[in-house]
């Protein structure tokens, strides 16, 4: 049995899945289709940058969905992908839309226009520059949380991304003031990420609701793929629980560690991450040492994925 998964904002880089689109006719019709739908060159965003787009919010999301889509569709016509026996898709963040839309619960147009508003509802949440994320390596998700509590901290866990790496959502002034907190109680590190604003907390609820009135009106099909919810961590293929799981996505923890171990507690043995970069891959195997890793970010490794799995 395989599961495959979807990387999020962070992952994404100049020219990120090119050889699948100067090699194949169906990468470039992704590209083409979702440039239709949202009236955005994503072609040009994705592989020149102008403006230095590809790193804001309200374009990021949409390139990175459309890199990670076309790979997998291109992957779909290389391969049986039903030999692998695909039973289960997971997403970090945004990479939950990626999930939908591979097990084909919504289309590609569908999947672009509420990522085209999901990016521009997030980078407009907050006042520009005054809210942001702050990675802490080094300690756990349980022993973040009880420093926060211990010192009354006013930042929210955002991501527990492994046993050693928590990312924090608050202000900005307070995201400054609770960093000798995390140091001195033992974390190695503490690093301020190159973010828009406090993605996955409070701050993101007026846009939650409104992406929420999107989501709801959204045609949502059926599918015998399952997907784990990054909100509650659960395995589900029942579409009314995978709404509301999605609904409440944007302002809630991201629960990868648990997600990946709902996957360990089914048997999944083989794991397929589709996308640019390779970070989900590097998460998971800090989480659990019982899976097969494939990274599928470049042509080279789709042979590679047909004598491995």
């Amino acid at each position: 049995m395989t599961a495959i998964v979807f990387p999020g904002q962070g992952s994404q880089f100049v020219g990120m899945s090119k050889d699948f689109y100067d090699n194949f006719i169906r990468a470039r019709e992704v590209f083409e289709l979702i440039a239709d739908t949202t009236k955005i060159d994503i072609k040009d965003i994705i592989f020149n940058n102008p403006a230095d787009l590809l790193n804001q919010t309200q374009y990021t999301q949409l390139s990175i969905f459309c890199s990670s889509i076309s790979i997998f569709k291109v992957l779909s016509e290389e391969i049986d992908i039903q030999k692998l026996n695909v039973s289960c898709m997971l997403g970090h963040s945004l990479g939950e839309y990626t999930a939908l839309t591979a097990a084909e619960i919504l289309s590609i147009e569908d999947c672009s226009l509420l990522l085209k508003t999901r990016g521009e509802l997030m980078q407009n949440a907050y006042e520009p520059n005054q809210s942001g994320m702050a990675a802490i390596i080094g300690m756990n998700c349980e022993n973040v949380e009880k420093l926060i509590n211990n010192h009354n901290l006013k930042v929210e866990i955002a991501n527990d991304n492994s046993p050693l790496q928590i990312v924090i959502s608050g202000v900005k002034n307070d995201l400054l003031d609770c960093k000798k907190f995390f140091l001195n109680g033992g974390a190695k590190k503490y690093v301020l990420l190159n973010v828009s604003a406090a993605f996955h907390s409070h701050l993101m609820t007026e846009a939650q609701n409104k992406m929420k009135n999107l989501i709801i009106n959204t045609n949502f099909k059926n599918s015998a793929i399952s997907i784990i919810s990054n909100y509650s961590a659960e395995i589900s293929n029942n579409n009314e629980t995978i709404i509301e799981s999605l609904s409440k996505q944007m302002s809630n923890k991201v629960r990868w560690v648990e997600s990946i171990k709902a996957l360990d507690h089914i048997k999944e043995k083989n794991i397929i991450e589709i996308g640019p970069g390779k970070v989900l891959t590097g998460l998971i195997k800090r989480i659990s040492k019982n899976f097969d890793i494939i990274n599928i970010e470049n042509i080279s490794n789709i042979e590679k994925i047909k004598y491995e799995f």
